[in-house]
């Protein structure tokens, strides 16, 4: 195991995830293995809450620029998904999303199991792009 998969003690410090969930069984494989499209689209929707919050209305998601899946994910885990922007444009957002799952929770062990970044564009009530609201 790398460095970068290796297992830590606690979450983030200084940061609140955007998103907590748990896959439960209709979300996996026979096997327990959660589905890489389930991760998927909560990353997506994590990411989507900040872009969301900086362009003051609908976005819609328009890349996912890169994905990587470190580490299985397993039915009981109990996901923290932690997202920032790391970029913007007149009317594009980008977003960072790190997702973390606690196993076996008494146990206390932490582990990041994805990483991705995202790409998503402010749209009006028609769904065209719109500008970015001033900060």
């Amino acid at each position: 195991m790398s460095a970068s998969n290796a297992f830590t003690t606690r979450l983030p410090q200084g940061r609140d995830p955007v998103l907590r969930v748990m896959p439960m069984p209709a979300d996996a494989n026979i096997h327990g293995d959660v589905f890489g499209g389930w991760i998927m689209a909560q990353v997506d929707i994590a990411g989507s809450v900040l872009a969301a919050r900086r362009a003051a209305g609908r976005v819609a998601t328009v890349a996912v620029n890169a994905f990587q899946f470190k580490q299985p994910v397993f039915v009981g885990d109990l996901l923290s998904f932690y997202a920032a922007i790391t970029k913007t444009g007149t009317t594009s957002v980008t977003v960072s999303v790190e997702v973390y799952a606690e196993r076996h929770r008494l146990d206390a062990e932490v582990v990041k199991v994805t990483e991705a970044t995202l790409t998503y564009v402010a749209t009006d009530e028609a769904r065209r792009s719109r500008p970015l609201p001033a900060l």
